[in-house]
Formats: C-alpha cells, sequence, structure tokens
C-alpha cells in the first residue's frame, strides 16, 4: 500500500512506500534525484484523537498540529505503552480542566534517559484565559503520586 508525500516547498506529491513513511526525516525523491521533507506519521483513534510518532516523540491531540497555549513537564519511570499513557493523562487533565472554556488537550511523550518525559498541556481558543492557574492545576495533576501510581498501571 501506498502512501502519498506533498512537499509544501514544491507544491509536488509522491508516492512512496509505507515503510518509508512511518519513520521521521528526509525520503530520496526519485523523480528530481533529491530529498524531500516527510510528515510525521498521523493515526486518528476511534475516537477522533490524532496520534502522531514523530522521531520517537509521541503526540496526543484531538486535531493534527494542535499547539500549546500552556505546557507542564513530568518525567516518568518508562511505561509499556506510550499512548495509553497520553490517554490516561489526557483524561484526567481534561476532568482538571473541563471548566476551561475552548481547552483542547495535548499530551506529549518524549524518551528520556531515566525513562520518559511528559509534557501536557493545551491549546484554548478563549481570550484571555488563566494561564498560570491552569499551569498549576497541572503541575498538581503530574505530580500526584496516586495518578501516577495508577497511569503506571494502566500503562
Amino acid at each position: 500500500m501506498d502512501r502519498h508525500l506533498h512537499d509544501h516547498d514544491t507544491g509536488r506529491s509522491e508516492g512512496i512506500a509505507t515503510a518509508a513513511f512511518v519513520g521521521g526525516g528526509r525520503v530520496s525523491d526519485p523523480g528530481t534525484g533529491g530529498f524531500v521533507r516527510r510528515s510525521p506519521k498521523h493515526t486518528e483513534t476511534a475516537m477522533g484523537w490524532y496520534i502522531a510518532d514523530h522521531e520517537g516523540v509521541l503526540t496526543l491531540s484531538r486535531r493534527p498540529g494542535a499547539r500549546m497555549d500552556f505546557a507542564v513537564e513530568q518525567r516518568l519511570p518508562q511505561v509499556r505503552s506510550r499512548r495509553r499513557l497520553a490517554h490516561q493523562i489526557r483524561q484526567d487533565m481534561w476532568r482538571a480542566l473541563r471548566t476551561l472554556r475552548g481547552f483542547s488537550p495535548v499530551v506529549r511523550v518524549h524518551p528520556d534517559p531515566a525513562g520518559i518525559r511528559v509534557e501536557a498541556g493545551g491549546q484554548v481558543s478563549a481570550r484571555p484565559f488563566p494561564k498560570a492557574r491552569c499551569e498549576a492545576i497541572l503541575r498538581d495533576l503530574l505530580s500526584d503520586t496516586q495518578h501516577q501510581a495508577r497511569w503506571m498501571r494502566h500503562a
């Protein structure tokens, strides 16, 4: 099965093999003998969440390319499934910030030598919003040992 790659610089599209599409970086463009930039792999889950895995960083968001208007980081031990961990954190983050108008959660899971580094936050379409308060709520959530223990069990 082939996937199509679009080079935004030249406006050209090329078909490439799935195996070449999955990783990050550059792909040989047989038409020009040069290289074109490859997009990260995006997967849409059954519940409408997008998961991008680019150069080892897993991003879970409601739509591709979501921005982080605020974010908090936390280091955690290695887990079996980064995807499950991201969904667990996203669910708890949504519960904590569900009254924030226009909030769309974003979770990034980065590889780290000591385990993983989680960056949790989100996009807020309503302006202005209480950024410092949102960051404090997320900092408390991510550092809570009971939440962490549940995330580790389910991930």
